[in-house]
C-alpha cells in the first residue's frame, strides 16, 4: 500500500510538474526588432521585480591567435561606460583617450626592437604613457553604471564570459524597468573604452591566478592537449603574451563584429508588461544599427585517434581529470548524454560517488558530466577527482574506466533511470523560481538550439532516454581512443 501511494505521488508530482511547464511556455512572450534583436519575455507577477539579461552570442571560440583574452576583456570593458555615463566631460575626455593610444603606439614601436630598443627613449615613451593615461583619468566617474542600478535598488549585477557566450544581468524593481532599458542599450550603442589599459592589467592578474592554482592549470593543459585544431583548447581568460598587446583597436573591431542587434539577445522575467517592455525595446535597442550576422566558425575539430596524456608536476593533491570528445548540444543524443552524467554523478547514491569515494576510498571528490568547455560546439565529457591520500591516481583512473565498463556491460536499472528524471524535473522546477535563473536559460536555448522552447523539450527527451540508450552512447564515446588524460602529481614524488 505505501509503495502504491509512493508511486501515485510521484505520478502525481511529475504531471503537475509537465503543467507548470506549459503554463509557462504559453506565457512568454517573443518578438525580433527590425534590427534583428531577439527579446523573450515572461510576465510573472510573484513580487514586484523583474530580471534582465543581455545574451551575446559570442565567447573566446570566436577569437583567433593573437588576440586571446578579448571577448573576457571586452566583458570588464562594458561597464566601463559611454559618451554619456562615466564621463566628466566626453570631449575633452575623446581628445585624452587619443593621445593615450598615440602615447601607446609609440612605446609598442620602440620596444617592438627589442635588444635594439633605446633605454632612455623607452623611459621617455613609459612616462609619457601614463601621463596620458592620467590625464584621461581626470573625466573618469568610475564605476557610474554600476551606481546607477545600485540607486535604483538594483542587485545581481554581474557579466560572464564562457567559450560560448557573454552574458550581461541585472534585476530591478519593476517600476525602474526603462533604466535597462536606458543603461543596457547605450553601452551597445556607444561604448567608449575608457581605462582600457588598466583593466587590461586586471584582467592579466586574473591570468596569474590562474597559473597560481593547481586545477586551473591542469585544465589549461588538459583542454590543449584534448583540442588539435577548435578554439575550445584556447583558455578563456587568454594567453599572457596576447593579453599584453591587446589594444583597443582590437576591441573596438570584435565589438563592431560581434556586438550588433542580430548577435544579441535580451531576456526579461518577473513583474513586467510584455506589451511595455516591447515599446521600450524599440525605443532603446532599436536605435541600434543593424549589422551582418558574423559567419560561423570554420574550424572543427578533427576525429580523435590516439589517447594522449599530460602530467604536472606541482606541490599540489594528486588530480585526475579524464575526457572523451562528445557532440554538441543540438545532437540527437545529448538528452542521452545529461542522463549519463546525472546517473554517474548527482547526489550520494551516485554511481562514482558509491563506487570511488565511499566503497574503494580512492577518491575524496568525483564528478562525471557534460558540456565543458561548452555546448554550442563538440565539447568533452569530464571525469574529474581528488584523489585521496595515500591512493594513487592509477587507481583512480582504474576505477572510473570500471564504472564506464559497467555503463557498457550492464543496463541501467528502472530505478535508476527514473531517479535521473525525476532528478531532471526537480533541477528545472527550482530554476523556475528564480527569475534570473530562468532568462538565462531561455536565453541560453534560445542561442545554442534556435528555440527557447527546447528547454522544456529537453525534459521530453531525457525522459524517453531508454537503458539502451545509454549502452550505445557509452560504447561509442568512452574509447580508448578518444580518451584524453591529464593528473597531478606531488612535486616531492617526482
Amino acid at each position: 500500500m505505501q509503495v502504491r501511494s509512493l508511486v501515485l505521488l510521484v505520478c502525481t508530482a511529475l504531471a503537475g510538474a509537465g503543467q507548470e511547464f506549459r503554463e509557462i511556455e504559453s506565457r512568454v512572450n517573443e518578438f525580433t526588432l527590425k534590427n534583428g534583436m531577439k527579446f523573450l519575455v515572461l510576465e510573472r507577477r510573484k513580487a514586484p521585480v523583474a530580471s534582465f539579461l543581455t545574451y551575446a552570442d559570442v565567447g573566446s571560440a570566436q577569437e583567433t591567435k593573437g588576440i586571446t583574452g578579448l571577448a573576457h576583456l571586452f566583458e570588464h570593458m562594458a561597464f566601463k561606460g559611454t559618451d554619456k555615463i562615466g564621463t566628466r566631460d566626453y570631449a575633452k575626455e575623446k581628445t585624452a583617450l587619443e593621445t593615450v593610444e598615440r602615447a601607446y603606439a609609440a612605446l609598442m614601436e620602440e620596444k617592438r626592437k627589442g635588444p635594439k630598443a633605446d633605454g632612455e627613449k623607452l623611459k621617455k615613451l613609459e612616462e609619457a604613457f601614463r601621463q596620458a593615461q592620467e590625464e584621461a583619468g581626470r573625466y573618469v566617474v568610475p564605476n557610474e553604471f554600476g551606481e546607477a542600478v545600485e540607486r535604483a535598488g538594483g542587485r545581481q549585477l554581474n557579466a560572464t564570459t564562457s567559450a560560448d557566450r557573454t552574458m550581461y544581468f541585472f534585476s530591478l524593481p519593476s517600476n525602474h524597468a526603462e533604466l535597462w532599458f536606458w543603461l543596457e542599450s547605450e553601452r551597445f550603442l556607444n561604448p567608449v573604452f575608457r581605462e582600457f589599459y588598466k583593466e587590461r592589467d586586471v584582467v592579466m592578474e586574473e591570468r596569474r591566478l590562474m597559473e597560481s592554482q593547481p586545477v586551473g592549470r591542469l585544465l589549461e593543459e588538459f583542454l590543449a592537449a584534448a583540442y588539435k585544431a577548435h578554439p575550445y583548447g584556447e583558455p578563456v581568460v587568454g594567453h599572457m603574451s596576447d593579453l599584453e598587446n591587446l589594444t583597443t583597436a582590437d576591441a573596438a573591431a570584435f565589438f563592431r563584429k560581434y556586438y550588433i542587434p542580430s548577435n544579441l539577445i535580451a531576456a526579461v522575467v518577473g513583474d513586467v508588461d510584455a506589451k511595455r517592455i516591447r515599446e521600450l525595446a524599440e525605443r532603446y535597442f532599436g536605435r541600434i544599427p543593424s549589422g551582418p550576422k558574423p559567419e560561423p566558425l570554420r574550424t572543427r575539430e578533427p576525429e580523435q585517434e590516439a589517447e594522449r596524456r599530460v602530467t604536472l608536476w606541482l606541490k599540489a593533491q594528486r588530480t585526475v581529470l579524464v575526457g572523451y570528445h562528445k557532440p554538441d548540444i543540438n545532437h540527437p543524443d545529448d538528452a542521452v548524454y545529461d542522463a549519463i552524467g546525472s546517473l554517474l554523478s548527482e547526489g550520494r547514491s551516485s554511481r562514482l560517488y558509491r563506487g570511488l569515494v565511499r566503497d574503494r576510498k580512492v577518491a575524496t571528490q568525483v564528478l562525471g558530466f557534460p558540456g565543458l568547455p561548452g555546448q554550442k560546439y563538440p565539447g568533452l565529457f569530464i571525469f574529474y577527482a581528488m584523489t585521496a591520500p595515500g591512493r594513487t591516481n592509477e587507481e583512480v583512473e582504474k576505477a572510473i574506466e570500471e564504472e564506464i565498463e559497467r555503463l557498457i556491460r550492464e543496463p541501467v536499472s528502472k530505478e535508476e533511470l527514473d531517479g535521473v528524471k525525476r532528478r531532471a524535473r526537480a533541477s528545472l522546477l527550482r530554476q523556475l523560481d528564480d527569475n534570473l535563473g530562468l532568462a538565462i536559460q531561455l536565453a541560453s536555448y534560445q542561442a545554442l538550439t534556435g528555440d527557447w522552447r527546447n528547454l522544456f523539450r529537453q525534459l521530453e527527451k531525457i525522459n524517453a532516454v531508454t537503458p539502451e540508450d545509454i549502452q550505445r552512447v557509452a560504447k561509442a564515446t568512452f574509447r580508448r581512443t578518444n580518451k584524453t588524460v591529464g593528473v597531478i602529481e606531488p612535486l616531492e614524488s617526482r
